[in-house]
């Protein structure tokens, strides 16, 4: 099961963050069709947060038609968003995860590694739309 996060300092939405876990859960294999979804109680008391704001990330994922809620019992995946690109991911994980040491040992604490990749990913697909 998913277990949820908040970053205080993303600018995004609560709702919005859970919407974007659930969807980075399903692109990576994570959660699988038939999954379900902490109720929104567990959410609520995980994160200290509004019960309004759970339902509402709940309701974007059926708008998208990725989750649906059966009335007393959950909220369950009805979608995937896996592909063929999923068995690319271990080598990349790993490509990735070596990186990051180096980053570390270069001396780069946490935000500043966020922010050098993140930067580095908008440069990047910037350059190939143009």
């Amino acid at each position: 099961m998913i277990q949820f996060h908040l970053d205080g300092r993303s600018g995004v939405s609560p709702y919005l963050q859970l919407v974007q876990q659930v969807r980075h859960a399903l692109r990576l294999g994570l959660l699988r069709e038939g999954d379900q979804l902490p109720t929104v109680k567990e959410v609520v008391a995980q994160l200290a947060i509004n019960p309004n704001t759970v339902l509402k990330a709940y309701r974007e994922l059926e708008h998208e038609g990725l989750a649906a809620a059966r009335p007393g019992v959950g909220t369950f995946v009805t979608k995937t968003l896996t592909d063929a690109s999923l068995a690319a991911h271990g080598p990349l994980r790993q490509d990735l995860r070596r990186w990051l040491a180096k980053a570390r040992l270069a001396g780069l604490d946490e935000e500043s590694i966020e922010a050098l990749f993140m930067t580095t990913f908008r440069t990047a697909s910037q350059e190939d739309i143009a």
